[in-house]
């Protein structure tokens, strides 16, 4: 049985549970936030001790986790098995365990609660494991895939998470994360929570509070020397790329060179839906408020397509340089600084070595 996340959120807050949740994909975060809600909800703490397991899939095989889900529970509703890791399980999909495993699945024990978190790849939906819990055969088995997000997804989750949680967001502190953290759920909910807990009554969270709790200098970082190049102010990109040098651990390269990539890769496109892309492509982008798309507007005015081409190349030279290709004794300083020189004065990528 194929069951997103909404679906089975909205059973667990009705104390509806199934015999086995298998959780898959590459997104972490739902699968997380599943099992959580299993290990919390699912048994009152005075039954926990004796009635609920929590298990790694290194340390035990399918026989070991069936042998688990078949007991029965003491003096409690249920039993809960939660399998964490259970991609590391050896023999999972081995045909020597798939009489067992196939068994069990078909018919669970009904009072238990079996939680498989399979954690950044998925079942081949080819092979038997995957076709059972993808088909019907399995009734009480819930399959939950579990995508990463694009980047362009994030403000929009963004958004509906902070008012799920009752809250509001601006659209500058929305930009501000998603740019800053990216698709990154684990860590965009933390740091939501962590904004919330800060928040006085009626208050939203906004830029400012973002730049204060999150850790994003307000007048050095990266988005600012973003708006530098964008204006082409040489003075004011020299002091923050002072400031990164001085403070290296809190500004490291390779995220400021993803950040500055994505900007200039999602100009690129801009570019090629014409001279005035409208609000759709924008939002295809991920470009969710005015004053970002704004920012965008002016800087393909300052950087013509051709520009953006070279531009894209010397951020692709500067990553190279900061795994040791043909960068001398530079540092990560050394090669930012470079790069944005490079950006300002309209070096082409073809004279630079």
């Amino acid at each position: 049985m194929v069951q997103d996340a909404d679906a089975i959120f909205k059973q667990l807050r009705q104390r509806q549970y199934q015999p086995v949740y298998f959780l898959q994909g590459e997104e972490p975060y739902y699968i997380d936030v599943v099992a959580d809600l299993i290990e919390k909800m699912a048994l009152p703490e005075a039954d926990r001790s004796f009635n609920q397991a929590i298990i790694y899939g290194k340390d035990v095989d399918v026989a070991g986790v069936l042998g688990q889900a078949k007991r029965f529970p003491m003096m409690a509703e249920r039993t809960v098995v939660i399998v964490k890791e259970a991609q590391t399980i050896a023999d999972l999909e081995q045909d020597r365990s798939w009489p067992f495993l196939e068994a069990y699945l078909k018919n669970p024990l009904a009072s238990t609660v079996l939680v498989l978190c399979y954690k950044h790849k998925t079942l081949d939906s080819r092979k038997k494991l995957g076709k059972l819990l993808a088909g019907k055969d399995a009734p009480g088995a819930v399959l939950m895939t579990s995508k990463k997000l694009y980047d362009s997804q994030v403000p929009a989750w963004l958004t509906a998470h902070v008012r799920g949680l009752g809250q509001q967001i601006t659209g500058q502190a929305t930009a501000l994360l998603a740019e800053y953290i990216g698709a990154d759920l684990s860590r965009l909910a933390n740091e939501i929570d962590k904004l919330v807990l800060n928040l006085q009554p009626g208050q939203a969270i906004d830029e400012d509070l973002v730049q204060r709790l999150v850790g994003i200098s307000k007048e050095y970082n990266i988005f600012e020397l973003q708006k530098a190049l964008v204006q082409r102010d040489v003075l004011k990109a020299n002091r923050i790329l002072g400031y990164f040098a001085a403070n290296p651990k809190a500004n490291p390269l390779i995220p400021n060179l993803t950040l500055l990539f994505g900007f200039f890769s999602k100009l690129m496109v801009l570019h090629q839906a014409g001279p005035n892309p409208t609000d759709g492509v924008f939002k295809g982008l991920g470009i969710m408020n005015g004053f970002a798309q704004k920012e965008y507007q002016h800087a393909l005015k300052a950087y013509p397509a051709a520009r953006v081409v070279d531009i894209i190349h010397l951020i692709r030279r500067a990553d190279a340089q900061s795994k040791g290709i043909e960068s001398g004794s530079m540092d990560d300083g050394e090669i930012l600084r470079e790069l944005v020189w490079l950006i300002l004065h309209a070096v082409p990528a073809g004279v630079v070595a």
